[in-house]
């Protein structure tokens, strides 16, 4: 059995070669031994098995997994490091302003977040992290990844894509909320397409060290005479979002605004921008994995398919309730972004931890991440 293995991994290697060194001239007969040989390997063994083969040889070689490794990290603003990944060809490329479902290997166990990936370009893409208050993986990502570390990175997901149909484009971020931005005013600048719209940024963040790639926008507004960038520092001028941030724009009408951060910052956004011919959102507020509301007691909460009851704490999001339970949801983003947690509520009433609204009526889906129980639950879990 090894002496096939053995024989199978060179083959691999060898048709691998061929492939980097005729990838223009012979695509077509390349990728069909490719493909044949992944139909080979595939009766001979599992594709965990294969997968522990091939990366001895390559830790980026997978039948199937989307990978990337870790070549190059830099800190661009406190606490937040940006990390240039190399890729392998199962990795799919999100639109610019997507975010990834990005999963790391800490301590022998894997942990799914998502974020938001700038592409570089064909073989590269960026991940910028800011570390957050007990955040276990921004954590790990800031302070301990290292050149050559492997990540898996999941199916792109997001409605805040460059699909802009006004003449004008307002960006406001606050926070790690630039990440989405970044990836949108990069995409845009490689496709020309800055030249046909006017872009404003507006950026918050506490203070100067705070803001990442704030040299990057400046040098994108000195090269485009249709862009243009301000920074507001709250703990130094206190200017948080209000009414006169929007007096500056006068066509609001003829304008789609895109905004990321905090689920305040968010909210605020949605109220003073509502006359914008397009607007898309993204909040983020549960930093932790044990978001907590102000809600007080134990709700009993029904799982039909795997027909059991739990007691859980009213003021905490359902799905940190029930992994304290030993009970694993499928789940991504942990943000009420990605869907993956989505289930069926057949009773009970359940608040919003995002946005403070409650929802009592049945039958309906329920993001079980940024939900918290307000009263006995019946969910299809």
């Amino acid at each position: 059995m090894l002496i096939k293995i053995h024989l199978y991994m060179q083959v691999y290697f060898n048709v691998y070669n061929d492939a980097k060194l005729s990838r223009v001239q012979c695509m077509p007969a390349v990728e069909n031994r490719v493909s044949l040989f992944n139909s080979l390997i595939k009766t001979v063994l599992n594709p965990q098995d294969a997968d522990f083969w091939l990366q001895k040889i390559n830790p980026l070689w997978s039948v199937n997994q989307p990978l990337a490794k870790i070549t190059k990290k830099q800190v661009v603003a406190k606490d937040t490091v940006s990390l240039v990944l190399r890729c392998n060809r199962h990795v799919l490329r999100g639109r610019a302003g997507q975010h990834h479902p990005v999963t790391v290997e800490i301590a022998g166990r894997a942990y799914q977040r998502s974020y938001s990936l700038m592409q570089l370009d064909a073989d590269h893409l960026c991940l910028t992290v800011k570390k957050v208050n007990q955040g276990k993986v921004s954590s790990w990502l800031v302070e301990h990844s290292k050149v050559g570390d492997m990540l898996q990175l999941g199916q792109p997901y997001g409605e805040m894509q460059q699909f802009i149909q006004t003449p004008n484009l307002i960006l406001l971020a606050a926070g790690s909320g630039i990440t989405p931005m970044l990836s949108l005013l990069e995409a845009m600048s490689q496709s020309k397409q800055l030249n046909s719209i006017a872009v404003r940024l507006l950026y918050w963040v506490k203070t100067t060290e705070d803001a990442a790639y704030a040299e990057y926008f400046q040098k994108i507004a000195a090269k485009n005479a249709s862009f243009s960038v301000q920074i507001f520092y709250t703990q130094q001028q206190g200017a948080r979002l209000n009414r006169s941030h929007v007096a500056k724009f006068e066509a609001l009408a003829e304008s789609t605004v895109y905004a990321c951060g905090p689920s305040g910052f968010v909210t605020s956004t949605e109220t003073l921008f509502a006359q914008a011919a397009v607007m898309q959102t993204e909040a983020f507020s549960l930093h932790t994995d044990h978001a907590v509301g102000t809600e007080t007691g134990f709700a009993q909460i029904t799982l039909t398919k795997s027909k059991q009851t739990l007691s859980i704490p009213k003021g905490q999001s359902i799905l940190s309730s029930l992994e304290q339970q030993g009970i694993q949801p499928m789940h991504g983003c942990r943000m009420g972004i990605c869907n993956k947690c989505v289930c069926n509520k057949a009773q009970g009433s359940t608040k919003n931890l995002v946005n403070g609204t409650s929802n009592s009526e049945a039958a309906q889906l329920l993001k079980i991440c940024v939900n918290s129980a307000q009263s006995d639950l019946v969910l299809d879990l």
